[in-house]
Formats: C-alpha cells, sequence, structure tokens
C-alpha cells in the first residue's frame, strides 16, 4: 500500500482530511518536534480508531510535513508513489 493510500484511508476512516488531522494536531500541541509519536498514536487511536499503521502515516505528515523520500517514487516496491509529495485535502480534490 503506497503512503498516500494509507492516507486515502485515513480520510475514508475519519471522515477528515489528512490536512484537517494536521490543523487539529497542531492546535493540540502534537505537531511539536518534542511531542514523541506514541503520544499522537494514542490521540489517534484515541479520539479516531486508527490503528498503528495508518496513525504512524499521520505522525509522519504531522511531525513531518507532506513530502516523502524519493526513493519510493515509481518504484515496483510496495510503498510506491506517484510523487514525493503527499496529497493532504482529501480525496475527492486530489488531481488525476
Amino acid at each position: 500500500m503506497s503512503f498516500q493510500a494509507y492516507l486515502d484511508t485515513v480520510e475514508k476512516k475519519t471522515g477528515l482530511t489528512p490536512r484537517q488531522l494536521v490543523e487539529i494536531a497542531s492546535k493540540k500541541g502534537l505537531a511539536d518536534e518534542s511531542v514523541k509519536p506514541g503520544e499522537i498514536l494514542e490521540w489517534l487511536k484515541n479520539d479516531y480508531g486508527l490503528g498503528r499503521g495508518h496513525g504512524m502515516a499521520m505522525v509522519h505528515v504531522i511531525t513531518k510535513g507532506p513530502a516523502i523520500d524519493a526513493k519510493h517514487v515509481g518504484t515496483a516496491g510496495v510503498h510506491r508513489d506517484e510523487s514525493d509529495m503527499l496529497w493532504l485535502d482529501g480525496i475527492t480534490t486530489k488531481p488525476s
């Protein structure tokens, strides 16, 4: 499953776009570098029912932004993506 597919599933499960979740995390003080991933995972699990895999995808976006390592772009690997920038603004607005 691609990184983007994880984020798309997060949106389907929560009803919120990844960007909305990033904004909520920021307001809660969870986007600070000093916050440990476990704290973010706990919040995502308790408030939105997300498991570890989907939660870790959101941890990356919350703490590091939408850029991902280019080594996953255009590869044949399981976690391949089409771009090194993740789309955070929702499935329905994603460019094709």
